[in-house]
Protein backbone atom coordinates (compact mmCIF):
# COMPACT_ATOMS: atom_id res chain seq x y z
CA UNK A 1 0.00 0.00 0.00
CA UNK A 2 0.71 3.72 -0.53
CA UNK A 3 0.43 6.07 2.38
CA UNK A 4 -3.07 7.57 0.94
CA UNK A 5 -3.62 6.85 -2.66
CA UNK A 6 -5.27 3.45 -3.75
CA UNK A 7 -3.65 0.09 -4.60
CA UNK A 8 -4.28 1.06 -8.14
CA UNK A 9 -1.53 4.10 -7.62
CA UNK A 10 0.32 1.85 -5.46
CA UNK A 11 0.73 -0.48 -8.33
CA UNK A 12 1.40 2.09 -10.81
CA UNK A 13 4.33 3.79 -7.95
CA UNK A 14 5.77 0.36 -8.27
CA UNK A 15 6.16 0.06 -11.98
CA UNK A 16 8.15 3.36 -11.84
CA UNK A 17 10.43 1.93 -9.57
CA UNK A 18 8.39 2.99 -6.20
CA UNK A 19 10.23 0.57 -4.23
CA UNK A 20 11.58 0.35 -0.20
CA UNK A 21 14.63 1.93 -1.52
CA UNK A 22 12.45 5.32 -1.75
CA UNK A 23 10.87 5.08 1.55
CA UNK A 24 12.35 5.48 5.73
CA UNK A 25 11.58 4.79 8.41
CA UNK A 26 11.02 7.73 10.99
CA UNK A 27 12.91 7.99 14.13
CA UNK A 28 10.29 8.89 16.47
CA UNK A 29 10.03 11.02 19.62
CA UNK A 30 6.76 12.57 20.44
CA UNK A 31 9.30 15.70 21.85
CA UNK A 32 10.44 16.50 18.47
CA UNK A 33 7.19 16.48 16.77
CA UNK A 34 4.40 17.65 18.95
CA UNK A 35 4.74 21.79 19.58
CA UNK A 36 2.43 21.33 22.15
CA UNK A 37 5.27 20.34 24.44
CA UNK A 38 6.61 23.97 23.99
CA UNK A 39 6.72 25.73 20.15
CA UNK A 40 10.06 25.97 18.21
CA UNK A 41 11.17 26.09 14.98
CA UNK A 42 12.47 22.30 15.47
CA UNK A 43 9.34 21.19 17.13
CA UNK A 44 6.80 22.78 14.36
CA UNK A 45 8.97 21.68 11.56
CA UNK A 46 9.09 17.70 12.88
CA UNK A 47 5.47 18.36 12.93
CA UNK A 48 4.82 20.06 9.62
CA UNK A 49 7.23 16.94 8.06
CA UNK A 50 5.58 14.03 9.54
CA UNK A 51 1.82 15.10 8.64
CA UNK A 52 3.59 16.01 5.08
CA UNK A 53 5.51 12.49 4.81
CA UNK A 54 2.08 10.89 5.76
CA UNK A 55 0.46 12.69 3.47
CA UNK A 56 2.80 12.88 0.33
CA UNK A 57 4.72 10.05 0.18
CA UNK A 58 4.11 6.85 -1.96
CA UNK A 59 5.24 3.55 0.01
CA UNK A 60 4.42 0.07 0.83
CA UNK A 61 3.59 0.88 4.46
CA UNK A 62 4.91 3.59 7.33
CA UNK A 63 7.38 2.36 9.41
CA UNK A 64 8.33 4.04 12.58
CA UNK A 65 11.52 3.61 14.97
CA UNK A 66 10.82 4.21 18.13
CA UNK A 67 12.05 4.13 21.96
CA UNK A 68 9.01 2.12 23.37
CA UNK A 69 5.53 0.74 23.37
CA UNK A 70 4.34 4.67 24.25
CA UNK A 71 6.13 6.21 21.66
CA UNK A 72 5.32 3.99 19.13
CA UNK A 73 0.98 4.44 20.15
CA UNK A 74 1.77 7.92 19.50
CA UNK A 75 2.92 7.37 16.47
CA UNK A 76 0.12 5.00 15.40
CA UNK A 77 -2.35 7.64 16.60
CA UNK A 78 -0.56 10.63 14.70
CA UNK A 79 -0.72 8.31 11.44
CA UNK A 80 -4.23 7.46 12.02
CA UNK A 81 -5.49 11.69 12.83
CA UNK A 82 -3.40 12.16 9.38
CA UNK A 83 -5.79 9.79 7.61
CA UNK A 84 -3.18 7.27 6.83
CA UNK A 85 -4.41 4.00 5.36
CA UNK A 86 -1.27 2.00 4.87
CA UNK A 87 0.13 -0.80 7.18
CA UNK A 88 1.54 0.74 10.03
CA UNK A 89 4.39 -0.78 12.01
CA UNK A 90 6.57 0.37 14.47
CA UNK A 91 9.78 -0.75 15.66
CA UNK A 92 11.56 -0.38 18.85
CA UNK A 93 14.72 0.74 18.46
CA UNK A 94 16.93 -2.05 19.75
CA UNK A 95 16.22 -3.94 17.30
CA UNK A 96 16.44 -1.15 14.40
CA UNK A 97 17.84 -3.93 11.79
CA UNK A 98 13.88 -5.05 11.39
CA UNK A 99 12.78 -1.91 10.00
CA UNK A 100 13.75 -4.09 7.02
CA UNK A 101 13.03 -4.23 3.83
CA UNK A 102 12.15 -0.60 4.39
CA UNK A 103 16.51 0.68 3.46
CA UNK A 104 16.68 4.45 5.16
CA UNK A 105 16.30 5.47 8.84
CA UNK A 106 15.32 9.15 8.59
CA UNK A 107 16.69 11.27 11.75
CA UNK A 108 14.62 14.53 12.15
CA UNK A 109 18.52 16.66 13.42
CA UNK A 110 21.81 16.42 11.89
CA UNK A 111 23.29 14.40 14.92
CA UNK A 112 22.97 10.63 14.34
CA UNK A 113 26.28 9.64 15.71
CA UNK A 114 24.57 7.45 18.09
CA UNK A 115 22.31 5.88 15.46
CA UNK A 116 25.59 5.25 13.52
CA UNK A 117 26.89 3.66 16.27
CA UNK A 118 23.98 1.28 17.09
CA UNK A 119 24.27 0.68 13.22
CA UNK A 120 27.26 -1.39 14.04
CA UNK A 121 25.44 -3.99 15.91
CA UNK A 122 24.13 -5.27 12.11
CA UNK A 123 26.70 -4.19 10.13
CA UNK A 124 26.76 -0.71 8.29
CA UNK A 125 25.79 -2.08 5.14
CA UNK A 126 22.43 -2.83 6.33
CA UNK A 127 20.52 -0.04 6.02
CA UNK A 128 21.15 4.06 5.32
CA UNK A 129 20.38 6.89 7.92
CA UNK A 130 19.48 10.07 6.60
CA UNK A 131 19.72 13.36 8.88
CA UNK A 132 18.10 17.25 8.02
CA UNK A 133 19.87 20.28 9.60
CA UNK A 134 18.09 22.89 11.92
CA UNK A 135 19.78 25.51 13.49
CA UNK A 136 23.16 24.37 13.28
CA UNK A 137 24.72 27.29 16.00
CA UNK A 138 24.46 25.46 18.83
CA UNK A 139 27.25 24.08 20.63
CA UNK A 140 25.69 20.63 20.64
CA UNK A 141 25.22 20.59 17.08
CA UNK A 142 29.00 21.49 15.91
CA UNK A 143 30.32 19.12 18.56
CA UNK A 144 28.10 16.45 17.03
CA UNK A 145 29.60 17.08 13.50
CA UNK A 146 32.96 15.86 15.21
CA UNK A 147 30.94 12.98 16.65
CA UNK A 148 29.52 12.27 13.77
CA UNK A 149 33.00 12.05 11.82
CA UNK A 150 34.04 9.55 14.66
CA UNK A 151 31.67 7.60 14.68
CA UNK A 152 30.99 4.62 11.40
CA UNK A 153 28.96 7.41 9.51
CA UNK A 154 29.11 5.89 5.41
CA UNK A 155 28.69 7.66 2.30
CA UNK A 156 25.89 5.40 1.81
CA UNK A 157 24.42 8.38 4.60
CA UNK A 158 22.89 11.82 4.42
CA UNK A 159 22.80 15.03 6.02
CA UNK A 160 20.11 17.00 3.91
CA UNK A 161 20.93 20.78 4.62
CA UNK A 162 18.26 23.13 4.45
CA UNK A 163 19.91 25.93 2.24
CA UNK A 164 22.69 26.51 0.04
CA UNK A 165 24.06 28.51 3.16
CA UNK A 166 23.85 26.00 5.47
CA UNK A 167 25.58 23.25 3.18
CA UNK A 168 28.66 25.93 3.21
CA UNK A 169 28.25 26.26 6.73
CA UNK A 170 28.93 22.35 7.12
CA UNK A 171 30.96 21.89 5.18
CA UNK A 172 33.46 24.42 6.51
CA UNK A 173 33.30 22.79 9.43
CA UNK A 174 33.70 19.14 8.19
CA UNK A 175 37.24 20.77 6.21
CA UNK A 176 37.89 21.69 9.59
CA UNK A 177 36.98 18.52 11.40
CA UNK A 178 38.84 16.12 8.39
CA UNK A 179 42.05 18.27 8.27
CA UNK A 180 42.40 17.36 12.12
CA UNK A 181 42.13 14.22 12.00
CA UNK A 182 44.16 13.80 9.07
CA UNK A 183 46.84 15.62 10.79
CA UNK A 184 46.19 13.78 14.39
CA UNK A 185 46.41 10.15 13.00
CA UNK A 186 48.66 10.58 9.95
CA UNK A 187 46.21 9.26 7.41
CA UNK A 188 42.94 9.45 4.90
CA UNK A 189 39.66 10.32 6.41
CA UNK A 190 36.47 8.11 5.94
CA UNK A 191 33.68 9.29 3.22
CA UNK A 192 31.33 12.15 4.20
CA UNK A 193 27.88 11.32 4.24
CA UNK A 194 25.92 12.71 1.36
CA UNK A 195 25.09 16.66 1.37
CA UNK A 196 22.27 17.69 -0.53
CA UNK A 197 20.88 20.64 -0.32
CA UNK A 198 16.60 20.14 -0.12
CA UNK A 199 14.67 22.79 1.56
CA UNK A 200 12.18 22.37 4.62
CA UNK A 201 8.31 22.30 3.57
CA UNK A 202 4.89 23.69 4.49
CA UNK A 203 1.57 22.81 3.91
CA UNK A 204 0.41 25.54 1.76
CA UNK A 205 -3.06 25.66 1.87
CA UNK A 206 -2.68 25.51 6.01
CA UNK A 207 -1.42 29.75 5.47
CA UNK A 208 -3.87 30.46 2.46
CA UNK A 209 -5.46 34.17 3.00
CA UNK A 210 -8.75 34.14 4.64
CA UNK A 211 -9.85 37.92 3.90
CA UNK A 212 -12.82 37.96 6.55
CA UNK A 213 -10.36 36.85 9.28
CA UNK A 214 -8.19 39.29 8.35
CA UNK A 215 -10.40 42.24 8.33
CA UNK A 216 -12.12 40.76 11.61
CA UNK A 217 -8.87 40.91 13.56
CA UNK A 218 -8.07 44.50 11.62
CA UNK A 219 -11.26 46.11 13.10
CA UNK A 220 -10.45 44.27 16.36
CA UNK A 221 -6.63 45.88 16.61
CA UNK A 222 -8.61 49.23 15.24
CA UNK A 223 -6.74 49.13 11.47
CA UNK A 224 -8.48 51.00 9.55
CA UNK A 225 -8.94 49.74 5.86
CA UNK A 226 -6.47 51.86 4.29
CA UNK A 227 -3.90 51.57 6.19
CA UNK A 228 -1.20 49.39 5.43
CA UNK A 229 -0.11 46.29 7.81
CA UNK A 230 3.08 44.89 8.26
CA UNK A 231 3.89 41.16 9.57
CA UNK A 232 6.17 39.31 11.29
CA UNK A 233 5.73 35.95 12.71
CA UNK A 234 8.37 34.76 14.54
CA UNK A 235 9.48 33.98 18.44
CA UNK A 236 9.66 37.28 19.73
CA UNK A 237 13.87 36.72 20.93
CA UNK A 238 16.42 39.51 20.66
CA UNK A 239 18.94 37.16 21.72
CA UNK A 240 17.63 34.21 18.52
CA UNK A 241 15.76 35.85 15.93
CA UNK A 242 15.82 39.53 15.14
CA UNK A 243 17.22 42.52 17.12
CA UNK A 244 13.28 45.23 16.85
CA UNK A 245 15.65 48.17 17.64
CA UNK A 246 16.81 48.90 14.12
CA UNK A 247 13.29 47.55 12.30
CA UNK A 248 11.51 50.10 14.80
CA UNK A 249 13.78 52.78 12.81
CA UNK A 250 13.33 51.60 9.40
CA UNK A 251 10.03 51.15 9.64
CA UNK A 252 9.30 55.00 10.91
CA UNK A 253 11.66 56.01 7.85
CA UNK A 254 9.58 54.52 5.55
CA UNK A 255 6.06 55.77 7.02
CA UNK A 256 7.66 59.81 7.33
CA UNK A 257 6.38 61.77 4.46
CA UNK A 258 3.90 59.30 2.67
CA UNK A 259 0.47 60.12 4.26
CA UNK A 260 -0.48 56.74 4.99
CA UNK A 261 -0.31 54.70 8.27
CA UNK A 262 1.54 52.21 8.84
CA UNK A 263 1.70 49.03 11.78
CA UNK A 264 3.59 46.49 12.78
CA UNK A 265 1.88 43.35 13.61
CA UNK A 266 3.79 41.22 15.68
CA UNK A 267 2.96 37.29 15.93
CA UNK A 268 4.66 35.16 18.42
CA UNK A 269 5.60 34.58 22.35
CA UNK A 270 8.06 36.54 24.33
CA UNK A 271 10.55 34.06 25.66
CA UNK A 272 11.20 35.56 28.92
CA UNK A 273 10.83 39.03 30.43
CA UNK A 274 13.88 40.49 29.11
CA UNK A 275 12.66 40.56 25.38
CA UNK A 276 9.18 41.03 25.90
CA UNK A 277 10.88 44.60 27.43
CA UNK A 278 13.23 45.30 24.94
CA UNK A 279 10.20 45.01 22.32
CA UNK A 280 7.26 46.96 24.08
CA UNK A 281 10.12 49.97 25.56
CA UNK A 282 11.36 50.30 22.44
CA UNK A 283 8.49 50.63 19.68
CA UNK A 284 7.16 53.76 20.87
CA UNK A 285 10.57 55.77 21.26
CA UNK A 286 11.75 54.42 17.37
CA UNK A 287 8.21 53.98 15.93
CA UNK A 288 6.13 56.58 17.22
CA UNK A 289 3.78 57.36 14.17
CA UNK A 290 3.81 53.39 13.49
CA UNK A 291 1.13 51.65 14.93
CA UNK A 292 2.41 48.51 17.04
CA UNK A 293 0.26 45.08 18.15
CA UNK A 294 1.39 42.06 19.24
CA UNK A 295 -0.37 38.67 19.58
CA UNK A 296 0.52 35.95 21.32
CA UNK A 297 0.77 32.77 19.52
CA UNK A 298 -2.66 30.52 19.99
CA UNK A 299 -3.59 28.57 17.27
CA UNK A 300 -3.06 28.05 13.76
CA UNK A 301 -6.70 30.48 13.03
CA UNK A 302 -5.30 32.82 15.13
CA UNK A 303 -1.62 33.00 13.38
CA UNK A 304 -4.06 32.94 10.15
CA UNK A 305 -5.84 35.59 10.98
CA UNK A 306 -2.58 37.62 11.35
CA UNK A 307 -1.27 36.75 8.43
CA UNK A 308 -4.17 37.74 6.58
CA UNK A 309 -4.82 41.06 8.03
CA UNK A 310 -1.42 42.18 6.38
CA UNK A 311 0.03 43.86 3.26
CA UNK A 312 3.29 42.64 3.42
CA UNK A 313 5.43 39.79 5.50
CA UNK A 314 8.95 41.11 7.43
CA UNK A 315 11.59 39.26 8.33
CA UNK A 316 14.62 40.48 9.20
CA UNK A 317 17.14 38.11 10.68
CA UNK A 318 20.23 39.19 12.08
CA UNK A 319 20.98 35.86 13.77
CA UNK A 320 23.02 32.88 13.78
CA UNK A 321 20.10 30.84 15.10
CA UNK A 322 18.20 31.06 11.78
CA UNK A 323 19.52 29.17 9.22
CA UNK A 324 16.32 28.40 6.71
CA UNK A 325 13.96 31.10 7.14
CA UNK A 326 10.27 28.92 6.77
CA UNK A 327 8.50 32.00 8.15
CA UNK A 328 8.47 33.95 5.00
CA UNK A 329 7.28 30.54 3.16
CA UNK A 330 4.52 30.30 4.90
CA UNK A 331 3.82 34.36 4.29
CA UNK A 332 4.63 33.70 0.39
CA UNK A 333 1.81 30.95 1.19
CA UNK A 334 -0.38 33.93 2.57
CA UNK A 335 0.11 35.85 -0.83
CA UNK A 336 2.27 38.14 1.07
CA UNK A 337 5.14 40.09 -0.60
CA UNK A 338 8.53 39.78 1.84
CA UNK A 339 10.53 42.20 2.67
CA UNK A 340 13.94 39.65 4.29
CA UNK A 341 17.24 40.39 5.55
CA UNK A 342 19.63 38.63 3.02
CA UNK A 343 20.93 35.98 5.46
CA UNK A 344 21.70 32.27 5.24
CA UNK A 345 19.14 30.30 3.47
CA UNK A 346 16.59 33.18 3.30
CA UNK A 347 18.34 33.48 -0.05
CA UNK A 348 17.24 30.36 -1.37
CA UNK A 349 13.46 31.14 -0.38
CA UNK A 350 12.89 34.39 -0.87
CA UNK A 351 13.68 36.01 -4.51
CA UNK A 352 13.53 39.15 -6.61
CA UNK A 353 10.04 38.31 -7.78
CA UNK A 354 8.69 37.39 -4.28
CA UNK A 355 10.16 40.03 -2.10
CA UNK A 356 12.92 42.19 -1.04
CA UNK A 357 16.45 40.97 0.26
CA UNK A 358 17.75 43.76 2.59
CA UNK A 359 21.75 43.50 2.18
CA UNK A 360 23.51 42.38 5.65
CA UNK A 361 27.01 43.02 6.92
CA UNK A 362 29.17 41.44 9.25
CA UNK A 363 32.82 41.82 10.48
CA UNK A 364 35.35 39.12 10.02
CA UNK A 365 36.36 36.15 11.86
CA UNK A 366 38.62 38.14 14.22
CA UNK A 367 35.39 40.16 15.93
CA UNK A 368 34.08 36.79 16.84
CA UNK A 369 36.59 34.77 17.43
CA UNK A 370 37.07 35.13 21.19
CA UNK A 371 32.71 34.75 21.49
CA UNK A 372 32.89 31.42 19.97
CA UNK A 373 35.77 30.04 22.38
CA UNK A 374 34.11 31.51 25.22
CA UNK A 375 31.02 29.69 24.89
CA UNK A 376 32.88 26.64 23.39
CA UNK A 377 34.28 27.01 26.98
CA UNK A 378 31.50 27.36 29.19
CA UNK A 379 32.17 31.14 30.21
CA UNK A 380 28.99 32.08 27.98
CA UNK A 381 25.59 30.34 27.29
CA UNK A 382 23.91 30.58 23.98
CA UNK A 383 22.14 33.14 24.42
CA UNK A 384 25.34 35.63 25.49
CA UNK A 385 26.89 33.59 22.12
CA UNK A 386 23.79 35.04 19.98
CA UNK A 387 23.39 38.06 20.95
CA UNK A 388 27.34 39.30 20.64
CA UNK A 389 27.51 38.09 17.46
CA UNK A 390 24.15 39.73 16.53
CA UNK A 391 25.33 42.38 17.80
CA UNK A 392 28.02 43.15 15.18
CA UNK A 393 25.57 42.24 12.34
CA UNK A 394 24.40 45.18 10.51
CA UNK A 395 20.91 45.11 8.51
CA UNK A 396 20.84 48.17 6.07
CA UNK A 397 17.89 49.92 7.71
CA UNK A 398 17.79 52.59 4.61
CA UNK A 399 16.84 50.26 2.04
CA UNK A 400 14.60 47.82 4.38
CA UNK A 401 12.74 51.08 4.68
CA UNK A 402 12.34 51.96 0.91
CA UNK A 403 11.38 48.44 0.20
CA UNK A 404 9.04 49.02 2.64
CA UNK A 405 7.68 52.23 1.70
CA UNK A 406 7.82 50.94 -2.45
CA UNK A 407 5.15 48.33 -0.90
CA UNK A 408 3.47 50.88 1.15
CA UNK A 409 2.75 52.90 -2.17
CA UNK A 410 2.39 50.29 -4.97
CA UNK A 411 -0.73 47.73 -4.47
CA UNK A 412 0.15 46.64 -7.72
CA UNK A 413 3.75 46.02 -6.59
CA UNK A 414 2.38 44.16 -3.50
CA UNK A 415 -0.13 42.11 -5.80
CA UNK A 416 2.59 41.12 -8.33
CA UNK A 417 5.57 40.15 -5.36
CA UNK A 418 2.68 38.25 -3.54
CA UNK A 419 1.13 36.19 -6.22
CA UNK A 420 4.89 35.67 -7.40
CA UNK A 421 5.83 34.47 -3.45
CA UNK A 422 2.29 32.19 -3.73
CA UNK A 423 3.42 30.43 -6.90
CA UNK A 424 7.01 29.99 -5.52
CA UNK A 425 5.74 28.71 -2.18
CA UNK A 426 3.38 26.00 -4.09
CA UNK A 427 5.19 25.01 -6.36
CA UNK A 428 8.91 24.82 -4.25
CA UNK A 429 8.47 24.17 -1.01
CA UNK A 430 4.97 22.61 -0.47
CA UNK A 431 5.28 19.18 1.12
CA UNK A 432 3.76 17.93 -2.15
CA UNK A 433 6.95 19.29 -4.19
CA UNK A 434 9.90 18.31 -1.08
CA UNK A 435 8.58 14.74 -0.21
CA UNK A 436 8.91 12.86 -3.78
CA UNK A 437 12.69 14.83 -3.80
CA UNK A 438 13.22 13.04 -0.05
CA UNK A 439 11.98 9.57 -1.54
CA UNK A 440 14.72 10.17 -4.66
CA UNK A 441 17.79 10.50 -1.59
CA UNK A 442 16.69 7.81 -0.12
CA UNK A 443 16.46 5.41 -2.66
CA UNK A 444 20.03 7.08 -4.32
CA UNK A 445 21.25 6.65 -0.65
CA UNK A 446 20.16 3.09 -0.88
CA UNK A 447 21.83 2.62 -4.26
CA UNK A 448 25.23 3.52 -2.80
CA UNK A 449 24.49 0.93 -0.25
CA UNK A 450 23.88 -1.56 -2.39
CA UNK A 451 27.09 -1.12 -4.20
CA UNK A 452 29.39 -1.17 -0.85
CA UNK A 453 31.24 -4.64 -0.01
CA UNK A 454 29.31 -5.64 3.14
CA UNK A 455 32.31 -8.11 4.45
CA UNK A 456 34.14 -5.07 4.60
CA UNK A 457 31.80 -3.84 7.14
CA UNK A 458 31.02 -6.78 9.55
CA UNK A 459 28.84 -6.86 12.31
CA UNK A 460 30.04 -5.31 15.57
CA UNK A 461 29.69 -7.52 19.12
CA UNK A 462 27.27 -5.51 21.51
CA UNK A 463 29.18 -6.28 24.33
CA UNK A 464 33.13 -4.53 22.59
CA UNK A 465 30.47 -1.48 21.03
CA UNK A 466 33.40 1.12 21.36
CA UNK A 467 31.30 3.85 23.11
CA UNK A 468 29.00 1.91 24.73
CA UNK A 469 30.78 -1.51 25.52
CA UNK A 470 28.85 -3.79 28.18
CA UNK A 471 29.26 -2.23 31.77
CA UNK A 472 30.63 -5.47 32.62
CA UNK A 473 33.34 -5.49 29.65
CA UNK A 474 34.60 -2.09 30.45
CA UNK A 475 34.12 -2.63 34.67
CA UNK A 476 35.18 -6.13 34.65
CA UNK A 477 37.97 -5.72 37.58
CA UNK A 478 35.62 -4.13 39.97
CA UNK A 479 34.02 -7.01 41.34
CA UNK A 480 35.42 -10.42 43.03
CA UNK A 481 33.74 -12.91 40.89
CA UNK A 482 31.23 -13.00 37.94
CA UNK A 483 28.22 -15.34 37.62
CA UNK A 484 29.80 -18.28 35.35
CA UNK A 485 28.15 -19.09 31.80
CA UNK A 486 26.53 -21.89 31.94
CA UNK A 487 26.40 -22.10 35.63
CA UNK A 488 25.67 -25.48 37.05
CA UNK A 489 25.18 -24.02 40.40
CA UNK A 490 22.04 -25.32 41.76
CA UNK A 491 19.61 -22.88 43.84
CA UNK A 492 17.04 -23.11 45.94
CA UNK A 493 14.08 -20.55 47.75
CA UNK A 494 15.13 -19.25 51.32
CA UNK A 495 12.54 -18.11 53.81
CA UNK A 496 12.11 -14.31 54.05
CA UNK A 497 10.86 -11.72 56.04
CA UNK A 498 9.10 -10.14 53.19
CA UNK A 499 7.81 -11.23 50.01
CA UNK A 500 9.52 -10.61 46.55
CA UNK A 501 6.82 -7.86 45.71
CA UNK A 502 7.59 -6.19 49.20
CA UNK A 503 11.08 -6.12 48.66
CA UNK A 504 10.33 -4.51 44.95
CA UNK A 505 7.81 -2.27 46.56
CA UNK A 506 10.26 -1.11 49.31
CA UNK A 507 13.18 -0.77 46.49
CA UNK A 508 10.28 1.33 44.36
CA UNK A 509 11.97 0.35 40.85
CA UNK A 510 9.36 0.73 39.12
CA UNK A 511 8.53 4.39 40.05
CA UNK A 512 11.66 5.68 39.12
CA UNK A 513 11.69 3.77 35.59
CA UNK A 514 14.75 1.86 36.93
CA UNK A 515 13.07 -1.74 35.95
CA UNK A 516 16.28 -4.06 35.11
CA UNK A 517 13.57 -6.76 34.32
CA UNK A 518 9.42 -6.85 34.90
CA UNK A 519 8.40 -7.93 38.67
CA UNK A 520 6.41 -10.43 36.85
CA UNK A 521 9.43 -12.17 35.77
CA UNK A 522 11.37 -11.98 39.46
CA UNK A 523 8.27 -13.84 40.50
CA UNK A 524 8.38 -16.54 38.18
CA UNK A 525 11.70 -17.41 38.57
CA UNK A 526 11.19 -17.33 42.52
CA UNK A 527 7.97 -19.59 41.74
CA UNK A 528 9.89 -22.00 40.05
CA UNK A 529 12.56 -21.93 42.56
CA UNK A 530 10.21 -23.28 45.22
CA UNK A 531 8.44 -25.63 43.55
CA UNK A 532 12.12 -27.78 42.89
CA UNK A 533 12.09 -27.78 46.68
CA UNK A 534 15.25 -28.12 48.43
CA UNK A 535 17.07 -30.03 46.08
CA UNK A 536 17.52 -26.65 44.27
CA UNK A 537 17.45 -26.61 40.39
CA UNK A 538 20.01 -24.68 37.42
CA UNK A 539 19.69 -21.53 35.90
CA UNK A 540 19.48 -23.64 32.39
CA UNK A 541 16.44 -25.76 34.09
CA UNK A 542 14.61 -22.65 35.17
CA UNK A 543 14.83 -21.72 31.50
CA UNK A 544 13.02 -24.38 30.66
CA UNK A 545 11.01 -24.62 33.08
CA UNK A 546 10.17 -20.83 32.78
CA UNK A 547 10.12 -20.43 28.61
CA UNK A 548 12.47 -17.52 29.82
CA UNK A 549 15.92 -17.01 27.94
CA UNK A 550 18.46 -18.19 30.27
CA UNK A 551 20.05 -14.86 30.08
CA UNK A 552 16.54 -13.14 31.77
CA UNK A 553 16.60 -16.03 34.33
CA UNK A 554 20.25 -15.51 34.99
CA UNK A 555 19.52 -11.86 36.00
CA UNK A 556 16.43 -12.24 38.57
CA UNK A 557 18.46 -15.16 40.32
CA UNK A 558 21.03 -12.20 40.65
CA UNK A 559 18.16 -10.05 42.40
CA UNK A 560 16.94 -12.79 44.38
CA UNK A 561 20.34 -14.07 45.43
CA UNK A 562 21.06 -9.62 46.51
CA UNK A 563 18.37 -9.77 48.77
CA UNK A 564 19.02 -12.94 49.98
CA UNK A 565 15.41 -14.90 48.64
CA UNK A 566 17.74 -17.74 47.41
CA UNK A 567 20.82 -19.57 47.98
CA UNK A 568 22.93 -22.53 46.78
CA UNK A 569 21.15 -25.23 47.79
CA UNK A 570 23.29 -27.87 49.79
Amino acid sequence: MAVNPDAMAVDEAKGQGMTEDRNAAIWFAPDGFDPAKGVNGRRMAGESFIRGFFRHAVVNEVVGLTHGLGDGAAFEKLAAECGVRAPVRTVRLEDARSIAPVGTVYFSGPNYAPEAWRRELWGATRYSICGVTHTISTKAVMEGFWHLRAAPQMEWDAVICTSRAVKSAVLTQLDLIDAHLARRFGGRVPPRPQLPVLPLGIDCADFASDPAAGAALRDRLGIAATDVVAVIVARMSPHEKFDPLPVFRALQLAQEGTGQKLHLLLYGNFPDSYSERVFRSAAPKLMPDVGFHHLAHQDAALRRAALSAGQMFLFPIDNLQESFGLAPVEGMAAGLPVVASDWDGIRDTVDDASGFRIPTLAGRAEHSTLYGLRHAGGTDSYMQYLSQNSALTVIDIGAMARAVRDLMQNPDLRARMGAAGLARARGMFDWAAVIPQMQDLFAELSAIRRAANAATHPPVSPHHLPVAPSPMVIFDSFPTAHLPRDDARRYAARPSAVTVEEAWRLRDYTKTGREFEPLTLIVRVQQALAAAGGAGTTAAELAVATKIPVIRVERGLLWLLKYDFIGQAQ
